[in-house]
């Protein structure tokens, strides 16, 4: 049956003024499926606390400046900005140094929905009326002055020397390419990089899966040499994002589990029972590149501007959280919430909101068809980077 009532498409506009994970704080918005990334963050703490310990301590005079680089709209960043000030508080005492004041920038694109992440940001604790300690004692309430900051982290955002550690995690394995989602080789019918019939470049041909490649290692590039003139010299970077570990790209491993199977059939569906084109299906790409190990490094190195104290590949697990595994249709509610969380905002636009409805009803259904098979095989890779400026 064909949805009823207007059906809302968005006319093409620039990525970042439309792309964010999914806003509010309903069953698919991303503060409420992202406990996996959660769960993963935590598991790499410690890597975190290794490169706070070698972030050189600022004098009590000036701030000590923290950023959150695609920090999105949910309680995951408020958390680590909150332990991150914490550890370093304590390497401030333990030391003996004075302790300077902390600030905290969150930064996302400007569709990202920051009402709902200062609704959900504590109140600042009355640093005047009490020392640090007290301050950070205080419960449900944070020892650091707060500000968004709207834009590209592939673009300048800070003043030149300004941040002690910029910390990003699961953001920058998505593109750039402001004015396309992807690069315009694979919507291109004449380019031998067009990717027909997919939505995403998992198993997809080399000439499309080389374009993602160029696009990823240039945006990569990008972030790096903005950062080395915003942070300050003894600074650092915490970074994740997803990987692979395959050597070849068109194997795109957790990221091609979801997007490329399930999500791919409910695409292909919505074309055999009418409801869009073939063109339409394939002006749609997921605007998304898991990295090889080889690969960031080699940009890292090219770019020169960061050492690099650890690079790895850290196993995350599942992006799915389910209470009962065995549950075919939570597993299946599951992987359509975590695909519209990341994903549906730009599907809405593509589509309308009413066609989006059609498909992620479709990814539902598939995903709980074979619920034993999502859940053990999918499974996601993070490339953790600790990197310091000096």
């Amino acid at each position: 049956m064909a949805p009823k009532g207007d059906n809302v498409v968005v006319p093409n506009m620039k990525l970042e003024n439309l792309l964010s994970m999914k806003g509010g704080k309903g069953a698919s918005s991303y503060a409420n499926n992202s406990q996996a990334q959660a769960r993963h963050a935590r598991s790499m703490f410690h890597l975190l606390k290794e490169t706070l310990d070698g972030v050189q301590l600022s004098s009590p005079e000036e701030p000590f400046v923290v950023v959150d680089l695609g920090c999105s709209s949910g309680t995951n960043t408020i958390f680590m900005v909150d332990a991150i000030i914490k550890h370093m508080t304590k390497r401030y005492e333990v030391s003996g140094h004075e302790q300077p004041e902390f600030s905290a920038f969150f930064s996302d694109l400007p569709s990202n929905d920051f009402n709902t992440l200062f609704q959900l940001l504590p109140p600042l604790t009355n640093i005047d009326g009490g020392s640090m300690e007290e301050c950070l004692a205080a419960d449900n309430h944070r020892s650091y002055f707060a500000a968004g900051v709207p834009g590209s982290f592939y673009r300048r955002l800070f003043p030149a020397r300004s941040i002690n550690l910029f910390h990003s995690a699961f953001s920058l394995h998505w593109l750039s390419q402001w004015d396309h989602q992807v690069p315009e080789s694979v919507l291109d019918k004449t380019s031998a990089a067009y990717n027909e019939g997919r939505v995403f470049i998992h198993g997809a041909n080399e000439k499309t899966t080389n374009a993602y490649k160029k696009q990823f290692k240039s945006d990569l590039s990008s972030f790096l040499r903005s950062r080395s003139k915003e942070m300050k010299k003894g600074g650092s970077m915490f970074l994740v994002c997803l990987g692979r570990t395959s050597q070849d790209p068109t194997d795109q491993g957790g990221a091609g589990l979801l997007f490329g199977t399930h999500f791919q059939d409910a695409w292909d569906d919505l074309v055999q029972e009418g409801f869009i084109s073939r063109e339409k299906r394939d002006s749609f790409n997921i605007p998304v590149y898991a990295s090889s190990l080889q690969d960031f490094r080699q940009v890292i190195e090219a770019e020169g501007s960061f050492g690099i104290n650890k690079l790895e590949l850290f196993k995350g697990g599942s992006p799915l959280v389910v209470n009962q595994p065995d549950d075919a249709a939570e597993v299946g509610r599951a992987l359509a919430n975590s695909c519209r969380s990341v994903a549906g905002v730009l599907v809405d636009a593509h589509i309308g909101d009413q066609l989006s409805e059609e498909l992620f009803l479709r990814v539902e259904r598939r995903a709980a068809n074979h619920a034993k098979e999502t859940l053990e095989q999918l499974q996601f890779f993070h490339i953790v980077a600790s990197l310091s400026f000096t």
